[in-house]
């Protein structure tokens, strides 16, 4: 498939005994927070594909959404004025005015964390409600169209970027990882039937899982892919996940093969976006005993469920978990206020 090259890759893979210590087995951290500057994270690799095709089709605006802190959202933004193209963002909130048609006023918008970085970079935004949110591929639809029809060249990027195309990125992930076990660059990795015994990863949308699950037996990573909910529940991600699976392989039929997938639902915590206090804890462990700093609502939970697994006895110490950190720094410097009493 056409790609255009956005991230900067292959990503370094680390491993810590302090970190192993603090979970409770071998984390092997592929550092998809690098994979870029400001617009760093998973999502990048999803781009690549779903971008090159909107440039095929000539596209001079890319449409997509999110909630209001979206990393999807401020990535996509990135890489629109990257390319010398507009970004429209539909992102959910649950206050102030809303509308699918107009952009927000200015005095309406956050100045921090990923809208802050939208909003620099000239993405125009639109606030949406949540009973709103609920249509989005109606409205990304219906503004698409209206741009259609004023000359205008509009590309829709689905949420997260997860489709059959975006997913791709991450089937292009488990390649590189096994290049990087292979030529011996992952400390304390072994070339072996599967180089580690799960993948783990936050899933918000799907497509990183999806990527994972065929990509994972196609370059021999593992043979289970831990896939950590951070909103909605494990029936639904199985949904989700088994659908893009399968527009994946309509865009590549050699893959066939499937990772066992791992729904967890331990991490969720309170609710999207939100962390409970021991998660808050283990993420301000994890970077006072690491360095290693964790995103509130992706990769911190993620990590967490690793750690529970590891506690109840689903892995041991001598586990070797390939953990993909997924970024999502903005959205943590704009959570402060919640981590206070833990500083």
């Amino acid at each position: 498939m056409k790609r255009v090259r956005l991230a900067f890759t292959p990503t370094p893979i680390v491993h810590s005994a302090a970190l192993d210590a603090l979970v409770g087995a071998k984390v092997f951290v592929k550092r998809d927070d690098m994979t870029g500057g400001a617009e760093a994270g998973n999502k990048i690799r999803k781009l690549e594909y779903l971008v090159a095709e909107g440039q095929a089709r000539s596209a001079n605006v890319l449409l997509t959404c999110g909630a209001v802190q979206s990393n999807h959202a401020r990535a996509t933004a990135i890489v629109a004025a990257r390319l010398g193209l507009r970004a429209i963002l539909f992102l959910r909130t649950g206050e102030g005015p809303t509308s699918v048609e107009t952009p927000a006023p200015k005095a309406a918008l956050p100045t921090a964390g990923n809208a802050l970085l939208d909003r620099l970079v000239g993405a125009e935004i639109r606030l949406v409600s949540a009973a709103e949110y609920a249509t989005r591929d109606t409205f990304l639809e219906a503004e698409a169209e209206r741009l259609r029809g004023r000359g205008e060249r509009p590309y829709v990027i689905p949420e997260g970027g997860s489709n059959g195309l975006g997913a791709l990125g991450y089937v292009q992930c488990a390649r590189e990882v096994r290049e990087q076990v292979d030529l011996g660059l992952v400390d304390g990795a072994k070339a072996r039937a599967f180089a580690f015994d799960e993948v783990a990863v936050a899933c918000g949308s799907g497509g990183t899982v999806a990527g994972l699950a065929l990509g994972a037996p196609l370059a021999r990573l593992a043979p289970r892919v831990r896939s950590v909910s951070v909103c909605d529940d494990a029936g639904y991600f199985r949904r989700v996940v088994g659908r893009i699976v399968h527009q994946a392989r309509g865009y590549d039929d050699t893959l066939q093969a499937e990772a066992e997938l791992c729904f967890d639902d331990a991490a969720l915590g309170p609710r999207y976006g939100a962390m409970s206090d021991d998660q808050r804890a283990f993420l301000v462990r994890i970077a006072r005993g690491t360095g290693l700093l964790l995103d509130p609502v992706y990769s911190g939970k993620a990590l967490y469920a690793v750690h529970l697994a590891a506690k109840r006895g689903e892995l041991s110490p001598e586990s070797r978990v390939l953990f993909i950190h997924t970024g999502g720094l903005p959205g943590l410097l704009a959570e402060g206020a919640a981590f206070a009493g833990e500083l």
